[in-house]
């Protein structure tokens, strides 16, 4: 098993994945991403750029750049959209026997209920921000199918996040993939592709730290 994650975690060389498949390695690893519990390990953002690089020097199936880079999107996005249907369906057939366990060290049910009642109120949003959240958007389906998100809203977010997600990184490294610079500092481009959507969250949880309510204090009644 280590050495198929190993092989995996390392998806991030352009002459690795045109040797291993192509682009269609591309579109399994991020349906197995999106969709299947156990491919939260997978590097989606930072391979979706690399894919964009390799789009831009691979005259397939097309013979022109830009209509390649729509077919490759295209197929993509699809993918995402059906590995997270597959979550979807795996959290809603399995939510039942969830939602009967009993509360364990590492379950609790009111978790459940909390998240049924937090798609409830912002599902939408929800789908389409997990996507740009590495282990989040592996789960995020799963979880919304658990607590029964309306299905018609829950295929609208997921078309719309899985669109923003694989547009946006893929034309990124489509764009940039042929810049000298970029090329020669491949390795950090990458790393901050993969950085950039957890900031919000790191930013979020330092502020947490540093505001923090003033100590209330009593003054002491002294007697007349």
């Amino acid at each position: 098993m280590q050495p198929l994650i190993d092989f995996f975690a390392n998806f991030t060389n352009p002459n690795l994945i045109m040797q291993h498949g192509g682009l269609y390695i591309v579109v399994l690893i991020v349906f197995i991403e999106t969709g299947l519990f156990f491919g939260f390990f997978l590097p989606g953002d930072s391979l979706l750029f690399i894919a964009g690089m390799v789009i831009a020097n691979a005259l397939m199936p097309f013979a022109e750049p830009a209509l390649n880079l729509l077919f490759w999107m295209a197929l993509i996005t699809v993918s995402g959209i059906a590995g997270n249907f597959a979550g979807y369906w795996f959290g809603k057939k399995s939510q039942s026997l969830l939602f009967e366990r009993k509360d364990t060290l590492l379950f609790k049910k009111r978790y459940l209920l909390q998240a049924k009642l937090f798609y409830e109120k912002r599902g939408g949003g929800a789908i389409v921000l997990a996507r740009f959240f590495p282990l989040v958007r592996t789960f995020a389906p799963i979880v919304a199918g658990m607590v029964k998100m309306n299905a018609a809203k829950f295929a609208l977010f997921n078309a719309l996040g899985s669109f923003l997600w694989v547009g946006s990184i893929v034309t990124a490294g489509y764009l940039l993939g042929d810049n000298p610079w970029v090329r020669a500092n491949l390795e950090k481009v990458i790393l901050t592709v993969a950085i950039i959507p957890i900031l919000p969250v790191l930013v979020k949880l330092v502020l947490a730290k540093r505001v923090r309510p003033a100590p209330v204090i009593h003054a002491r009644q002294t007697k007349p």
